[in-house]
């Protein structure tokens, strides 16, 4: 059986961010009304071909209030009126926990997941008293995945290897 291993990384202060500008005319946006019938969406539209399953057991009731807590924010890039990717932010006392990200496959390999992935690190630093930006993701992501929060500024400070067979879900959820 293959084996998965996940990268755990972190940023502990704004300063270490390596900026990508934004070179496709990309317009990332809050979402400032919560609906949890649109981070379902998200959810299931960039995440299916990352195997993303860790959520999609859940009922409306369980979505609904996964989405509405105030320490969750979501964001989502468009471009040229299309869905390019989103990513959600986890807060947890000061720590900021990148909880999904991801590109839609059309815009997957064009240069544009560097940029969103600095503008998901800008947002989370723009919470106030954050100390701490974290991520995982996995072997079984996209080949850049890791590469582009290295890029960015963050630093591995845990791996773990898992027997694939235990990979559905919680270790899929970045990419």
């Amino acid at each position: 059986m293959a084996e998965v291993t996940t990268y755990y990384l972190e940023m502990s202060s704004p300063a270490s961010l390596k900026s990508k500008d934004n070179p496709k005319g990309i317009v990332v946006s809050e979402c400032s009304t919560k609906q949890f019938e649109f981070n379902k969406f998200l959810y299931r539209f960039i995440g299916e071909k990352w195997l993303w399953t860790d959520k999609l057991s859940w009922n409306d009731r369980h979505w609904q209030d996964y989405v509405e807590q105030d320490s969750l924010r979501t964001f989502v890039a468009y471009s040229g009126g299309s869905i390019a990717g989103y990513f959600e932010l986890l807060r947890e006392s000061d720590e900021v926990e990148i909880i999904y990200f991801g590109l839609a496959e059309p815009f997957i390999g064009k240069g544009h997941g560097g940029y969103l992935l600095t503008e998901a690190i800008k947002a989370a630093w723009n919470w106030e008293n954050v100390e701490r930006v974290w991520v995982h993701t996995c072997s079984l992501d996209h080949p850049s995945a890791l590469q582009n929060y290295l890029s960015r500024g963050m630093k591995i400070y845990k791996t773990e290897t898992a027997d694939a067979s235990f990979a559905s879900g919680s270790l899929r959820r970045n990419n």
